[in-house]
C-alpha cells in the first residue's frame, strides 16, 4: 500500500516506519492542499495532519487522483470537508483518542508554568539572578477549576486537577452523570462555570458552535482575574477580544498551546525572521502569557499509538475491512 504523508516531521517518520509492515509511506514535509494534492498520484491513501488544507476543491483533485482515503494522523477534523469528502466517495478516518493524558497533563504543566512563574524563575538563574521579587502565584488547593468540555482529555484533566484539592465545575451539552457522581463533579452552565472558576481550561472540538466560544461577551462573563488555558483548537478564543482582557485585567493569565492563526506558524523555525502575526507577537509580550506550539501531543505514548491507529485504518482500506470503531467520520 502506497500512502502519500503529508506536512511531516522527523518524530512522524520515525513512528510511523515502525508501522510499515505492508505500507510504503511517502513523505512530504509540505501541507497538503489543491496545489499540492497531485503529488499523493499513485497511492490509494493520503494521511494529513491539523493544518491541511482538505477543503472541497483539495478534495476534487485528490478524487481526480483515485485518492480512497484521507487518514487524519490526529483527533480533531475542522481542517477537512466532510461533506465534499462523502460526495467524492472518500472515506475520512481518524485518531479519536491517542492518548488522553499527553494533552491533560500538558494543560496542567503550561498552568503551573504559568501560575509559579517557573519560566520567568528558570530564565532568571540562568543569568545568576537569584531574587524572588515578581514570582509570587497562588495555591491550587481550594481553588475553583472549570473544565469546559468532559470528553476523554477533559475528564482526565479534571482528575488530576480534582488531586491538587480543587473543586471541579465542568459544562459539556452532554454531560457524563455518572463520571461526575463518582468523581464529585459538579456540571453548571457555562455562564455559571465562567463567573465561578479561578480556572478555566477548554477541551472540547472546534465546530461552528464552538468556534469564538470565549469572545469579548463570554471572556467579560469570567471571575475577573481567572486564569485560562487552552490546548484544544485555537479558533475556540477570539484573540483579539483576549488581548484587551489581558489589558485591562479581567484575564489573569493565559497558557495557550494552541492559537487560532497557527497555520503556517506552529511546527515551523521562524527564529531568524520577524514575525507577520501582529496579535500573536502583541500575545507574547505579556508576562502573563505561556505560549507553546501545539506540542501538548508529543508524548512517545501519544505518538507510538498516533502511528499504530494510522497503519491499522490503512490497512482495513486494502484489505476491505472495517474501521476502528470511532475513526470513521
Amino acid at each position: 500500500m502506497q500512502v502519500a504523508v503529508y506536512d511531516t516531521k522527523p518524530y512522524d517518520r520515525q513512528y510511523l516506519e515502525q508501522q510499515n509492515a505492508g505500507i510504503t509511506w511517502h513523505f512530504f514535509e509540505f501541507r497538503l492542499n489543491a496545489q499540492t494534492a497531485e503529488l499523493a498520484a499513485g497511492c490509494p491513501a493520503v494521511c494529513v495532519f491539523v493544518n491541511d488544507q482538505v477543503d472541497a476543491k483539495c478534495i476534487s483533485k485528490l478524487k481526480a487522483i483515485g485518492i480512497k482515503l484521507i487518514a487524519l494522523r490526529c483527533a480533531g477534523f475542522n481542517n477537512v470537508d466532510l461533506n465534499a469528502a462523502k460526495l467524492a466517495g472518500i472515506a475520512v478516518v481518524r485518531v479519536p483518542a491517542y492518548s488522553p493524558y499527553a494533552v491533560a497533563e500538558h494543560a496542567v504543566g503550561l498552568l503551573l508554568t504559568l501560575n509559579r512563574k517557573i519560566h520567568r524563575a528558570y530564565n532568571r538563574v540562568r543569568e545568576h539572578n537569584f531574587s524572588l521579587s515578581g514570582l509570587v502565584g497562588f495555591d491550587l488547593h481550594g481553588k475553583n477549576v472549570g473544565i469546559v468540555g468532559t470528553g476523554k482529555i477533559g475528564k482526565v484533566t479534571a482528575e488530576i486537577f480534582k488531586g491538587f484539592g480543587t473543586r471541579i465545575l465542568a459544562y459539556d451539552p452532554f454531560p457524563a452523570r455518572e463520571w461526575a457522581l463518582k468523581n464529585s463533579v459538579e456540571y453548571v452552565s457555562l455562564a455559571d462555570l465562567l463567573l465561578q472558576s479561578d480556572i478555566v481550561t477548554l477541551h472540547l472540538p472546534l465546530t461552528s458552535e464552538s468556534s469564538h466560544l470565549l469572545n469579548q461577551s463570554t471572556l467579560g462573563q469570567m471571575k475577573r482575574g481567572a486564569f485560562l488555558i487552552n490546548t484544544s483548537r485555537g479558533k475556540l478564543v477570539d484573540t483579539a477580544a483576549l488581548i484587551e482582557a489581558l489589558k485591562d485585567g479581567q484575564i489573569g493569565g493565559v497558557a495557550l498551546d494552541v492559537y487560532e492563526e497557527e497555520e503556517g506558524l506552529f511546527f515551523e523555525d521562524h527564529s531568524s525572521e520577524v514575525l507577520q502575526d501582529d496579535e500573536l507577537t502583541r500575545l507574547l509580550t505579556f508576562p502573563n502569557v505561556l505560549v507553546t506550539s501545539h506540542q501538548a501531543f508529543l508524548t512517545h505514548e501519544a505518538l507510538t499509538e498516533i502511528a499504530r491507529v494510522t497503519a491499522e485504518n490503512i490497512h482495513k482500506l486494502e484489505k476491505g475491512e472495517k474501521y476502528l470503531d470511532g475513526t470513521i467520520l
